[in-house]
């Protein structure tokens, strides 16, 4: 009878910590779909669910439901799959996590910089358009979460692009393409010109800044259109 118990005991607790596994999977998925980092990789996210995220805390509750299990336990199918919940927990949150990312993706941050929103109005409101003009024509690389300026001197969006892309090439190409002439290219950033308009590209850690203004004003993050103690890389694309 004790060994009965014992086994039921395990049987119970290995149900539970099974059921729990799958939960912690999903909690790891909606987690990173809001919280994932897009700039890097799979492998750098899914790093960062085990060791910031509430995945931490779900393989902890799993582990002590399997670790019980398997010490009650004296059937060698029943110790392996003890063993195995874990072990497959973690391949499955491995497995959502680019899913994660991609909808984190899809859902919060969109391939256009927008400069004009459905209620937009106001004393502004011309500039904005003609900077939303500026953006509409050139094809733009990265995703835009909305973040940034918009003012008399010009709009600014900023925008993540994904480890290994480079930013400024795919400007260098697409710019002279759409009627724009690049008269600035530092390597860290670019300028260009079509008529009375102008467009500039900074780099950033995991991403950049897009500005849209008229030929006279000065890109943003130079000369005076950026406003005191305003970085042009902020710490959160």
């Amino acid at each position: 009878m004790h060994v009965t118990v014992r086994a039921v005991a395990a049987a119970v607790l290995l149900f539970v910590g099974a059921g729990l596994a799958l939960l912690g999977v999903l909690i790891h998925y909606g987690s990173l779909s809001v919280y994932g980092d897009v700039t890097g990789s799979p492998g750098e996210a899914f790093i960062w669910g085990l060791t910031a995220g509430p995945s931490r805390m779900a393989l902890l509750v799993v582990a002590v439901f399997v670790v019980l299990a398997f010490m009650l336990s004296n059937r060698p199918w029943m110790r392996w799959s003890a063993v195995a919940v874990p072990v497959l927990m973690l391949a499955g949150m491995f497995a959502v996590t680019p899913l994660a990312l991609g909808q984190r993706l899809e859902k919060q941050y969109i391939s256009n910089p927008q400069c004009l929103t459905s209620e937009h109005d106001g004393p502004m409101a011309g500039s904005d358009r003609r900077a939303q003009q500026v953006f509409d024509s050139i094809s733009h690389i990265g995703r835009f979460n909305g973040g940034g300026m918009s003012g008399a001197g010009g709009c600014t969006r900023w925008f993540v692009v994904p480890d290994g892309v480079d930013v400024l090439q795919h400007y260098r190409s697409v710019l002279p393409g759409a009627g724009w002439q690049i008269v600035e290219d530092d390597g860290l950033h670019l300028r260009a010109h079509r008529k009375d308009s102008a467009f500039d590209v900074t780099t950033c850690p995991g991403g950049g800044v897009v500005w849209a203004g008229n030929v006279t004003d000065p890109s943003y993050g130079r000369g005076t259109t950026v406003a005191a103690n305003t970085e042009v890389c902020p710490h959160d694309l």
